[in-house]
């Protein structure tokens, strides 16, 4: 990381401190007039989880029997989600008065130990979750509650409220921000006295909207999660100032109405999000929620922020067709990484975001062997920076790409010059998705073009005289169950839902299972799975590796997934 980078870091810790710390002390009596809107679905389970003192924050496991949530140490994305109170939805998902008095309890604790701007919760983006969650959850944890104590958390919530109003700019550009500007939003429709922030707070949502999403619906990281919790955001500003009667900047529609097809786009035929570029899931029901609270029912023809959807029958498939964003801070060297769901059950996947468990788990899912694509062993498509500088540089910056319609299938062709200049090639990959869904076809090109390109591709083969070593990965996700079959010759994969599909290829020296990891959100640790490992040397000036992936014969075009997440028949 660059000195003027560490040095505007600390600056703005500093002034978030100073800040906190004015806006802990003002003198305040607000009331509390907000509807009962919860920012999130709670989730029972973890609620129960909670009141017996030993539960998961940001994958991470607490014990606390019998104690406050706030005495265990946590590492930072577990205090992260500590301090953001999100734990409040789960609380309110039991909804007795053990629950609740859980919670009365906890926020109260907090208000004693940092209530006056102290501890690491003041943070803008941060405090905006925290203000959205006691204000979503408001008539649950007020309910019973002494008059000085409720009066106590109204007035902490405004205070938290004031230091939006100040600090809101403090919030790095994107989603920090924009949950900065809708907590400053929230707490000005809901607390008496806060009034004078509405106006300019949704005016600096409109514009920092308008500035951010592109006119096809795209932010600057790629980040499939991310756009899909703007939107939820935007639709629920729009949704509670609207219930207010107060008039809403046309912007706000306008940016929803850019990003609804786009996210449409980067639907999986289970429903989850493409995991992409720091990207989870998301939760079970969270994008059909927003597209529907959008009302936007367009959908986006050709590529959706840099991604290439073809989808046929129960098939989806999603690959990264553009340049990675070297400047975002989870970008991920995925060029041309690929994700295959079939139905509810996601079968070909990328590893994941693997930043909550940790900076060597976070570095790893970010590099090309974590993606389903192919690498060059030793070189990922796109490498971190000098000096700890943890954006991509040297990453392609020509991804020229088509897609067609033919007889038989949707196809996708797309290349990069990701290791153009290290070894003189570029990587070519297209993707054939059968009409009927029923099979994939991939082929892998590594290729010398021009003179120059075999210049710098023979230097290289004379470092390694046996030639460029290369494997193309696929990633299974830990519910498909894989093995070698036919004398090593195919792999078959069985999904939970009955399906068998059967992995073939050509021109690879060996096909291979190897162990793979799959990183998620809300997990303890990563969760063991596999991947089909195709490897080989690229010993001439084209080398080109073929494979295909299709149902077995017998697997019927409709079947009913009786899997414990199921929802019904496919």
């Amino acid at each position: 990381m660059s000195r003027a980078r560490r040095w505007d870091e600390r600056r703005a810790r500093l002034l978030d401190r100073a800040h906190a710390r004015i806006a802990g002390r003002a003198r305040l009596s607000p009331a509390f007039k907000a509807p009962d809107d919860p920012l999130g679905s709670g989730r029972f389970a973890e609620g129960r989880r909670l009141l017996s003192g030993a539960f998961r924050l940001a994958g991470a496991e607490v014990s606390a029997p019998g104690d406050s949530i706030w005495a265990p140490p946590l590492a930072p994305p577990a205090e992260e989600e500590r301090q953001s109170c999100r734990w409040l939805d789960d609380l309110a998902a039991v909804g007795d008065i053990a629950a609740r008095a859980r919670a009365q309890e906890w926020v109260g604790d907090w208000i004693t130990r940092y209530g006056h701007g102290a501890g690491p919760g003041w943070r803008a983006d941060l405090v905006g979750r925290r203000v959205m969650h006691w204000i979503g959850q408001a008539h649950f944890l007020l309910r019973g509650i002494a008059p000085e104590a409720g009066a106590r958390i109204t007035r902490s919530a405004a205070r938290q409220v004031l230091f939006l109003a100040r600090r809101w700019r403090g919030a790095p550009a994107g989603l920090p921000r924009i949950e900065a500007l809708c907590g400053l939003i929230e707490g000005a429709l809901a607390l008496g006295g806060m009034e004078r922030h509405l106006d300019p707070a949704l005016a600096a949502l409109s514009g920092h909207l308008a500035a951010l999403i592109d006119r096809e619906g795209a932010i600057p990281s790629r980040n499939p999660e991310e756009l899909c919790a703007i939107l939820m955001l935007v639709n629920r500003v729009m949704r509670r100032a609207g219930a207010a009667g107060h008039a809403l900047p046309a912007a706000l529609d306008e940016a929803r109405q850019r990003m609804a097809p786009t996210l449409r786009a980067l639907r999986h035929a289970d429903g989850g999000l493409a995991r992409f570029h720091g990207g989870g899931r998301g939760a079970d029901g969270m994008l059909d929620s927003a597209l529907a609270d959008s009302g936007c029912r367009s959908r986006r023809e050709g590529l959706a922020m840099g991604f290439a959807r073809l989808a046929a029958g129960r098939s989806s498939v999603i690959m990264d067709a553009a340049p990675p964003p070297v400047g975002a801070p989870n970008a991920h060297a995925a060029t041309l990484a690929f994700e295959l769901t079939s139905g509810r059950r996601p079968v070909i996947v990328n590893c994941g975001n693997g930043g909550i468990f940790g900076p060597d788990w976070a570095r790893a899912g970010r590099a090309t062997a974590s993606q389903s694509v192919l690498g060059i062993d030793g070189f990922s498509s796109a490498r971190f920076g000098s000096d700890g500088d943890e954006r991509l540089s040297e990453a392609p910056d020509t991804v020229p790409g088509e897609a067609a319609l033919t007889a038989t299938s949707h196809r996708m062709g797309a290349a990069h010059n990701g290791w153009q200049r290290t070894h003189g090639l570029m990587y070519a990959r297209t993707l054939d998705l059968t009409l009927d869904g029923r099979a994939l076809t991939g082929e892998e090109l590594l290729i010398a073009l021009r003179d120059q390109d075999r210049a710098r591709f023979d230097r290289a083969l004379s470092v390694t005289p046996g030639g460029i070593a290369f494997s193309v990965r696929f990633h299974l996700h830990p519910e498909a169950e894989a093995m070698l079959d036919l004398g090593g010759s195919a792999v078959s994969i069985a999904l939970k839902s009955g399906e068998v599909w059967v992995f073939r290829q050509d021109g690879a020296e060996n096909m291979a299972l190897a162990p793979s990891v799959w990183l998620e959100a809300g997990r303890a640790a990563p969760r063991a799975t596999q991947q089909v490992v195709l490897s080989g040397r690229a010993m001439a000036y084209a080398t080109r590796v073929r494979w295909s992936l299709a149902k077995a014969q017998d697997t019927p075009n409709a079947l009913r997934d009786l899997g414990p997440d199921s929802a019904g028949e496919e």
